[in-house]
């Protein structure tokens, strides 16, 4: 055991045998719960928009007053945990969780549905970078790969999950238990990992509030997040206020920057982008989970719209991304003691980026069946790429930077996945309006088939609509398999990219880096 590794081993906060396991289960749990509400409402829009009133449109609310409180507190974990402590910020987040999301099932009209969305949001942000620097720092150096594997599946999971609890509890109990189940979840989380964690408290630093970062960081992640959620419904840059937005972020993103990287207490502590290995794993992050978010976006989306499918149907198709993922998950944990994670995490992305190539042959007459393998494919890259990638991320950092530095590269996760999920479902749209122009254009003997639909018995009318739906149909499936093709490109060169990251020396703990 090197003397790093000792030290880590020696440390206070370190759990050991039994209770190591219900520690890190603990923590697991709660990072589902946080990462499962940013979908669990999504297929329960309809629902909760007639419950309340509202149109569908007024009832996406529900989705975004979550994101963006989400959003901007991530990223200041770091400064929360240094200001309170990280087992108490940890704790009280999750009793926050708990109260805000009892409290959205209660909601009688959208303004209250949204205002504890916004708290739910707030509370439920810590809790992803939280419990991941709370593995780093109570695992033991040998079990911490282990650790993070079984985090990641539950970051894996979560999002593949939530629509098909949503969808279920939606059609059958009501849409406030998608709120409700969280409850239970969150007076045992908060109980165990008071009993695990209240003894392992660390050290408060009482430094002042930087309210002009905080100000600048919820102005310009809010601007984006409103543009992104209501972009497509708005027409995008035809619209005066998303071109505003657009301006406000931008501008917002700047002046923020360069307030933090001057500010001598920042909010956001940015300089951990002096490090070229976290530097790295950030750009990874971003390219791949906004793959892999855009696609468990689009395929459901395909699959209603051209192939007939229903939401449910849809979700178990998109279900199987996590079956490999469940049982890989703790496999990629313990070879990354074993292997160079480097090699680890291109063999993941070359998985991923196989799958998604392998997609662009989806024809609009296969089968259930001939859509599994794929998903099972992608499901198995993912732990192969997002475990040994957390882990070599928080060893690029000193350990005083680990929550900042886990606070930044999960809040690049959350916003790369909602600004991938609008670029590929806008770029879907047009590109299929081209490939519709492009079949119109290119159709011969349109007279004849129009002929032959007529004598097998169909009317005028019905022959030119089948028609239509024929060439609609195929430039759907002709854009889908196109934005699969950019999806598996941006993978396979990350997979090329992730070689720039050092190689990590020794067990890669909490803050290997110096």
């Amino acid at each position: 055991m090197s003397d790093k590794d000792q030290a880590h081993a020696d440390s206070p906060y370190v759990i050991t045998g039994p209770l190591l396991i219900g520690a890190i289960v603990v923590l697991a749990m709660a990072n589902f719960m946080a990462v499962l509400d940013t979908t669990i409402v999504n297929v329960a829009v309809p629902h909760i928009a007639g419950g309340l009133a509202v149109s569908p449109n007024e009832g996406t609310w529900a989705i975004t007053s979550y994101a963006v409180a989400e959003a901007v507190m991530v990223p200041l974990t770091g400064w929360l945990a240094a200001r309170f402590g990280a087992v108490r910020v940890f704790v009280t987040a999750v009793i926050g969780f708990g109260i805000f999301s009892a409290l959205c099932g209660f909601a009688t009209s959208l303004g209250m549905l949204v205002t504890f969305r916004v708290l739910q949001g707030i509370a439920g942000g810590p809790l992803m970078p939280m419990s991941q620097t709370l593995i780093m720092r109570v695992t033991p150096a040998r079990h911490i790969n282990i650790g993070l594997g079984l985090w990641s599946m539950t970051t894996i999971l979560a999002p593949i999950a939530g629509p098909l609890l949503s969808g279920s509890i939606a059609d059958t109990i009501g849409w406030p238990w998608a709120f409700y189940i969280n409850v239970p979840v969150a007076i045992v989380c908060a109980l165990l990992a008071y009993r695990f964690f209240a003894s392992r408290e660390t050290a408060i630093a009482k430094t002042r509030v930087d309210y002009v970062g905080l100000g600048l960081l919820v102005l310009w992640i809010g601007a984006l997040q409103i543009m992104l959620d209501n972009g497509q419904d708005d027409d995008w840059f035809n619209s005066s206020f998303i071109v505003t937005l657009a301006i406000v972020a931008g501008i917002g993103f700047l002046v923020f920057l360069i307030w933090e990287l001057t500010e001598d207490h920042p909010i956001v502590d940015l300089r951990v982008y002096r490090h070229r290995g976290f530097v790295v794993a950030s750009v990874a992050m971003a390219l791949v989970f906004g793959s892999f978010f855009a696609s468990i976006v689009l395929i459901p989306l395909w699959l209603q719209t051209n192939m007939g499918y229903t939401a449910t149907w849809a979700g178990n198709v998109t279900a199987f991304n996590g079956v490999l993922g469940v049982v890989m998950a703790p496999v990629a944990g313990l070879l990354m003691s074993r292997v160079d994670p480097r090699l680890l995490l291109s063999f993941g992305l070359s998985v991923i980026a196989g799958a998604a190539l392998w997609r662009i042959g989806f024809a609009s007459n296969m089968g259930f069946e001939q859509m599994i393998l794929p998903q099972l494919a992608f499901g198995l890259g993912m732990p192969f790429f997002f475990v040994p990638l957390m882990g070599m991320a928080m060893a690029s950092v000193t350990k005083a930077e680990t929550a900042s530095a886990a606070g930044l590269i999960n809040f690049l996760r959350t916003t790369s996945g909602a600004i991938a999920t609008a670029i590929v479902t806008t770029s879907w749209s047009d590109t299929a309006t081209a490939d519709r122009a492009q079949l119109v254009g290119r159709l011969s003997q349109t007279d004849s088939t129009l002929t032959q639909m007529r004598a097998a018995g169909q009317s005028a009318g019905q022959a030119l609509r089948s028609l239509d739906s024929l060439v609609q149909g195929q430039s759907v499936m002709l854009a889908t398999n196109q934005m699969f093709f950019v999806i598996g490109a941006i993978v396979a060169v990350t997979a090329a990219g992730v070689w720039l990251m050092p190689k990590p020396k020794g067990a890669m703990t909490a803050g290997a880096s110096h």
